[in-house]
């Protein structure tokens, strides 16, 4: 919905998507099960990247379009961005959750199933449009992405060469230092301090203060 804002002209599709993901998001409340949850996050994710596409510049190269996510290992270089900042969310918000002490082995949502700890992987969810997708996007419409330079391909794997890492690092940390105004506490925190005070709400949740955790909304 943000992106489109800034479309001269919406796409019947992109308003489609939206329509859907509504009407999804609606059936959340009435989850019975983890595994309810899990049907609906994986529908919604599929109208999201299948969305995405809608918000990429026309005149952006088709070597830096997306066509869908996949990753381990990312296949072009729209979704080797993603997979880098991803990267980059979930060693932030580990930091994050061994500052404030939780255990990151003990998730709410995700369960044991990779190296990364289920905790981590909840956590980061709240953060993966604000700090990942939303600059990836704008960098790409900007043109800020040498097709040659920025990145390896390697048979059917794409991955950031050493300089495409060091310049997605410098917009990634630029990106931290923007600050956003919580809706519950009503301060303005950078992202970094923000990464740190969701935990420590989340942690507030756990004992019995509720209605605090993960209450950011893009707007």
């Amino acid at each position: 919905m943000r992106g489109r804002r800034s479309l001269t002209e919406v796409p019947a599709a992109l308003d489609q998507a939206i329509a859907q993901m509504k009407c999804v998001l609606k059936q959340v409340a009435r989850a019975k099960s983890r595994y309810s949850l899990l049907g609906f996050e994986g529908n919604l994710a599929a109208l999201y990247f299948g969305a995405l596409p809608f918000l990429i510049s026309t005149s952006v190269t088709p070597a830096l379009r997306f066509a869908g996510r996949n990753r381990r290992p990312p296949k072009d270089r729209f979704n080797a961005l993603l997979s880098f900042g991803y990267a980059l969310l979930l060693k932030d918000v580990m930091n994050a959750i061994l500052t404030v002490g939780l255990e990151p082995a003990l998730g709410f949502y995700h369960q044991p199933r990779s190296q990364a700890p289920p905790l981590a992987l909840d956590l980061i969810e709240i953060f993966r449009v604000s700090l990942v997708d939303l600059p990836v996007m704008g960098s790409v419409n900007r043109g800020q992405w040498d097709i040659q330079a920025d990145f390896e391909v390697r048979g059917s794997q794409v991955w950031l060469s050493e300089t495409g890492r060091r310049k997605f690092v410098a917009l990634y940390e630029r990106r931290k230092e923007e600050s956003w105004k919580h809706p519950v506490t009503e301060y303005s925190l950078t992202y970094r301090r923000l990464l740190e005070l969701e935990v420590r709400l989340l942690e507030k949740e756990w004992m019995g203060e509720g209605g605090l955790f993960a209450r950011l909304m893009l707007r």
